[in-house]
């Protein structure tokens, strides 16, 4: 299996030339959307989720500025971002 790295930048770049799915390791996983019109995608355990524009937040914000913003999600945690192609790892602040 590839990187997680090279799999979310793959499905990002799918995602925002509006294809409908990505090839991944030779099998095709439709995108699909959330009542808002979200598009996701689920692979592995990991939810990749392009950003809500019309959420109120400054990630929502940007989105509505042309931004483009997909987060990676495993269970309840934000692992990693991607923002307008630079993949970025979320870390929790230590206290």
């Amino acid at each position: 299996m590839e990187g997680l790295k090279e799999i979310s930048l793959k499905i990002y770049n799918e995602m925002f030339e509006n294809k409908k799915q990505v090839e991944l390791e030779n099998v095709e996983y439709p995108f699909k959307k959330f009542s808002s019109g979200v598009k996701y995608l689920d692979y592995f355990g990991y939810r990749f989720i392009e950003q809500n524009r019309h959420k109120k937040s400054e990630w929502g914000k940007k989105a509505r500025q042309g931004h483009k913003i997909m987060w990676v999600i495993k269970g309840r945690k934000y692992m990693y971002q991607i923002f307008d192609g630079e993949f970025k790892e979320l870390k929790k602040e230590t206290k």
